[in-house]
């Protein structure tokens, strides 16, 4: 017997269950940062101790703002997730501001930068042709950013672009397949994870003392608290993506009940797989070797299988990447498409394809851009300036609560968030300290991001007031 799809109003499919929902949060999160940024965050912070605390702060605090975005999915379960919610908080301009930037630079430039990193595990088995070093020098000066070098490694991002390609297609044909997709490569990736942390347990001659060395250092070059909030702009982005299934949350079934759900719950499952493989980091690789090692996760496992290891470690983060960039992909397009629905973006993208039912252009579009992004640098210039724009908003996503509490007293909520006023203006001011500590210590990032940002601003006035009225 056929099984009846439900449809949307939007002519979208509502077919993504509670485990596909899940998977969606954990996947969209477990991606490369948890095997590039430890890394940096050792540099930055030399002390064991204090890398574990940032994991630690900046999972507490992403799971506040995904609990007090849960809230507000329980409310309002249209598709387009936060844009959505930005409209009924603080009406258009901010929606729009908000939907644009996610086109312009937190999920496309999400997306650029973990496709590069998958492009980069994938050249570890093959070998890229690249430019000559005199054509790789060719460059493109941005105003407060900076030179950019489009054509600099480029045999790694045009395989970069052609994953982006790729994953658009398969989303392209269906939430449905998407959301199985993302399912079954989230459950490989978090399997992979949790046994290399086991091994490292099991099999690496490790020591906890790795785990106390050089505790609490002293800097006498940098503040620490800037040092700190720089090693939580990279824990920030190992978590961050937690709100794409808000994206999608009119295509999941019972979604005031099952986002909130996925919210929760996806978010819990990534703190523990990413305390727990840190853990394993730190037992077997003292402080300064993670510091020195850009690819952590190969090191380790080169240190406990030998040559091998770093095969090993290679296919499970080719694995994980294409997850995570498949996990946005499939949520993100479905902003703009509630945009160009209404009236505020080009009218094609709000189009459902009619044999798929999925936002067909609206996907092409946005594969079309992330792949432009890609070649703007490198991973961490790239997730650098995202996390800033993402963190902007998500302060202000946070405040929306009290805003909805005031406008829509008498809204029945299926779940309220827990703490309520105390955690989610704790996250708010959280998110100003830390938009305001990225402004401050890395001024050329944060720039990028605002000024992709602020194209926006004559858009909107555009499809506001010219095209309305004609």
């Amino acid at each position: 017997m056929k099984q009846t799809v439900e449809k949307t109003s939007d002519g979208l499919v509502r077919g993504l269950s509670v485990t596909a929902a899940t998977m969606i949060v954990a996947g969209s999160m477990i991606g490369s940062g948890v095997f590039r940024k430890p890394s940096s965050m050792a540099e930055q912070l030399m002390s064991p101790e204090l890398v574990l605390l940032a994991w630690i702060v900046a999972g507490i605090f992403t799971l506040i703002g995904a609990l007090t975005n849960a809230e507000i999915a329980g409310m309002i379960d249209a598709t387009g997730g936060q844009y959505k919610y930005f409209k009924a908080m603080y009406g258009d301009f901010i929606a729009f501001i908000y939907g644009w930037s996610i086109l312009a630079v937190i999920q496309t430039g999400s997306q650029a930068s973990i496709a590069v990193v998958f492009s980069e595990y994938l050249g570890y088995f093959i070998k890229y042709p690249q430019f000559s070093e005199e054509v790789q020098k060719f460059s493109i000066y941005v105003p407060l950013v900076g030179n950019i070098y489009p054509l600099q490694d480029f045999g790694t991002k045009a395989v970069a672009i052609l994953c982006l390609l790729f994953i658009t297609g398969v989303n392209y044909i269906g939430v449905i397949f998407g959301g199985g997709v993302q399912t079954f490569i989230t459950f490989i990736k978090i399997a992979s994870i949790l046994i290399l942390a086991a091994s490292a347990f099991i099999f690496g001659h490790g020591s906890v003392e790795n785990l106390t060395k050089d505790a609490f250092p002293i800097h006498n070059e940098y503040n620490m608290l800037t040092m700190f909030g720089l090693a939580l702009a990279g824990a920030f982005w190992a978590y961050d993506g937690w709100n794409n299934v808000t994206f999608v949350a009119g295509e999941v079934k019972n979604p005031k009940r099952n986002v909130p759900k996925a919210l929760a719950f996806g978010t819990l499952i990534v703190m523990s797989v990413y305390l727990i493989i840190n853990i394993a980091y730190m037992y077997i690789l003292p402080i300064d070797v993670i510091a020195k090692s850009p690819l952590v996760g190969a090191t380790m496992a080169e240190t406990l299988f030998g040559p091998i290891g770093g095969s090993i470690i290679s296919i499970a983060i080719i694995i994980s990447t294409f997850g995570a960039v498949n996990g946005s992909i499939l949520a993100t397009a479905r902003v703009h498409f509630a945009m160009a629905r209404d009236g505020l973006f080009f009218k094609p993208l709000g189009k459902s394809h009619p044999k798929f039912s999925t936002p067909g252009t609206s996907l092409i579009v946005q594969g079309i851009w992330s792949s432009l992004l890609t070649l703007t640098g490198t991973f961490d210039t790239i997730s650098d300036y995202v996390i800033f724009a993402s963190w902007l908003f998500y302060g202000m996503g946070a405040f929306g609560v009290f805003v909805l509490r005031y406008k829509m007293p008498d809204v029945h909520r299926p779940y309220k968030v827990i703490g309520y006023p105390i955690l989610p203006a704790l996250f708010v001011l959280f998110a100003i300290l830390f938009v305001g500590n990225t402004l401050y210590s890395d001024t050329s990032n944060a720039m990028m991001g605002l000024i992709l940002i602020s194209l926006g601003i004559p858009f909107y006035f555009y499809w506001k007031y010219f095209v309305k009225k004609k």
